[in-house]
Order: structure tokens, then sequence, then C-alpha cells
């Protein structure tokens, strides 16, 4: 079911500092800033050779990473998003087998314009799981 590693998602409290750290200390190509109000979240896209590293800010106050840098005031990896040839199929697989699908459990459109899902961190070693559809 899984494909390659699409990202791996940073939560950050100052978006603009560590799109810097990445480009002009680490020398990474790295997007410009993207809002996403259905996801709550501003992101930027630091592109590597084998994948991608996400940076997400809050985009407002009642954004589901708020509660996130709360806990963790540096900042932090948030979640690893996987590709999947069929998302919905994915999603059944994964339900039937008793994992959570978070929010309504329909796929949004995700920061690259295909569909996602997140999957409950208790369902997968503490870890959030983001499913991306090819």
């Amino acid at each position: 079911m899984l494909g390659r590693v699409n990202h791996i998602a940073i939560a950050v409290p100052d978006l603009a500092a560590a799109t810097s750290t990445y480009r002009d200390t680490l020398g990474a190509r790295v997007s410009q800033a993207q809002a996403l109000p259905e996801h709550g979240v501003t992101v930027v896209f630091v592109e590597l050779p084998n994948t991608k590293v996400e940076l997400l800010e809050p985009l407002g106050p009642d954004s589901p990473i708020s509660a996130f840098l709360e806990k963790n005031p540096s900042g932090g990896m948030h979640h690893i998003c996987y590709e999947v040839d069929d998302i919905v199929a994915a999603r059944d697989t994964l339900k039937a087998a008793g994992a959570r699908v978070l929010g309504d459990g329909n796929p949004k459109t995700g920061a690259h314009g295909k569909p996602v899902l997140f999957l409950h961190p208790k369902d997968f070693n503490g870890t959030l799981v983001e499913l991306e559809q090819l």
C-alpha cells in the first residue's frame, strides 16, 4: 500500500526564520510560502534530492499546529507523509483494520493539489501519518 516518503513535516513557531535556516545556513532550495486555510497552516517545502521537508506554521489561532507548538514551543517533527496509489482504497483498508482516519474521513486537497488524509497517531506508534495520492 505505502509508496515512497513524500515529505517529513516540521512544525515551526517562525516560518521565516526556519526558511532562512534551511535556505541560508544549510544551502537548501526552499519553495515560496503557501497558505492552506483548509488545513490551518502556512507551508514551505525544502526540496531535497530524495524527498522534501515541509515546514509548517500556524495560520491563525485555531490551527492544529498552534496546539502542537504550545506543547513544543521550539517546534519539532509533526508528521510523515507517504504516497499511495489510491487514497480511498488505502483509507478503506486501514479503517477495516481498525485505524482511525482524522476529520470526516474524506480526502482533502493538500499542498501539492492532491488528495490527502491523516491517520491518528495513537494507531501508528505515536506518529501522525499523512497519506497523499500520487
